[in-house]
C-alpha cells in the first residue's frame, strides 16, 4: 500500500498539466522505482492482444470503476460520498457496512426509499452492501446467525437499490477438514443466494480469508456447492495469485464464469499484473464493477481523479481532452 499521500506526491513530480496519451505514460512511468521491470515482465500487455498471448482483438472494456467505503470514504456520509464519486468520475460505491454512511437494516422504509432516490437522483450507483457475514465456523448456530444476517441485507440492498451484497469465508478453522469446510460454506452461501435472488440481488463471495479461503481453486469447489447462479465471486486481486510467470491466468480461470464483482487496491504500483487482470476481465465481457478499495487520501477527490486516470489508461479507455 503507498503511504498516506504519496501517490498524489508521485503524480506532483510528474506534469499533470501534460495531455497524457498511454504511451507517453508509460515511457515516462519506466524510470520510477520498479516500473520498468513490470513493463519489461509483460504486465502492461500490447493493446488489442488477449492476456497470455494470441491475436484475437480484446472486446472493449464494458466494467466500471467505482470505490469501496472500507478504508476511503469510511467517515463520510452519503452525501460526501455521493459528491466524491460525481467529482471524480466514478460510477458507484459498494458501501460497507458499520461505517459512517449508516446504510444498515435497522433503517426504516422511509430512509431505505431516500437513500434509493439520493443515489439514484445524482446517478451514483450503489454497487453493492459490503458486509462481514461469513459461513465457515463450525459452530451451526454462528453460521445460521449469519445466513440470516445476510438475507436481511440482501432485503436492505433491494430496498435501497443495490445490485448486491458481498459476504465472504474468513478462513478454515484450525483443526477442521477444509472439504467440509468449503461444503459448509457453499450450502451457507446458496440459501442466501437464492433468497436474494428473488430480490434481484447477487451475492458475492469475497476471495478472502487464509491460504485455504484465497485459494481461487477452492473458492470454485464453495461455488459449486452453493448451486446456484446467483452465488457469484467478488474477485479481491490478492497477493499469492501469480504463477511462475507472473501470470494470474490460472487462478482467474478457477472463478472466470462467477466473477460478480472486482476489488482492486494499487494499481499505480508494480505489485500486481493490473493490466492482466482488465485484459481478462474484457476476455469474459465483465460488465460489472471494478471498485478501488484503498487506504485513505487526504485529499480524495484528488487522489481518485488521479486514480481514474490510471485506470481508464490501463484499459484503453483514456483519450486525450481536446481543446
Amino acid at each position: 500500500m503507498f503511504a498516506t499521500g504519496s501517490f498524489i506526491a508521485w503524480n506532483e513530480e510528474l506534469n499533470m498539466d501534460t495531455r497524457w496519451t498511454r504511451r507517453g505514460w508509460l515511457v515516462l512511468t519506466a524510470g520510477t522505482t520498479g516500473m520498468a521491470g513490470w513493463l519489461a515482465s509483460g504486465s502492461l500487455g500490447a493493446e488489442d492482444t488477449p492476456a497470455g498471448g494470441g491475436h484475437k482483438p480484446l472486446p472493449p472494456a464494458g466494467y466500471k470503476l467505482g470505490m469501496v467505503t472500507y478504508q476511503m470514504g469510511k467517515d463520510m456520509t452519503c452525501d460526501q460520498l455521493i459528491d466524491l464519486c460525481r467529482k471524480a468520475g466514478l460510477a458507484g460505491v459498494e458501501l460497507r457496512t458499520t461505517h459512517a454512511h449508516g446504510v444498515e437494516d435497522n433503517l426504516s422504509a422511509a430512509e431505505r426509499a431516500e437513500i434509493r432516490a439520493k443515489f439514484s437522483d445524482a446517478g451514483v450507483a450503489i454497487a453493492g452492501l459490503g458486509t462481514a457475514f461469513e459461513f465457515h465456523s463450525q459452530n451451526e448456530k454462528k453460521v445460521r446467525e449469519n445466513i440470516e444476517g445476510a438475507k436481511a441485507y440482501a432485503k436492505l440492498a433491494a430496498d435501497v437499490g443495490a445490485s448486491g451484497i458481498k459476504v465472504r469465508p474468513n478462513g478454515v478453522e484450525r483443526g477442521d477438514d477444509p472439504q467440509k469446510a468449503f461444503e459448509r460454506i457453499g450450502r451457507a452461501l446458496g440459501e442466501v443466494a437464492r433468497y436474494a435472488a428473488d430480490l434481484g440481488v447477487q451475492v458475492r463471495l469475497e476471495v478472502h480469508g487464509n491460504d485455504q479461503t484465497k485459494n481461487t481453486a477452492n473458492i470454485a469447489t464453495i461455488i459449486r456447492h452453493a448451486d446456484h447462479p446467483n452465488a457469484k465471486v467478488c474477485w479481491n486481486s490478492n497477493q499469492g495469485e501469480t504463477d511462475a510467470s507472473g501470470s494470474i491466468r490460472a487462478a482467474f480461470d478457477h472463478v472466470r464464469d462467477f466473477i460478480g464483482e472486482v476489488h482492486i487496491n494499487e494499481i499505480g504500483r508494480p505489485i500486481y499484473p493490473w493490466r492482466e487482470l482488465f485484459d481478462l476481465l474484457r476476455e469474459i465481457q465483465f460488465t460489472g464493477f471494478c471498485l478501488a478499495e484503498i487506504d485513505y487520501n487526504p485529499e480524495p477527490e484528488r487522489f481518485m481523479r488521479y486514480y481514474r486516470t490510471l485506470f481508464d489508461c490501463l484499459t484503453d479507455r483514456y483519450t486525450d481532452p481536446k481543446g
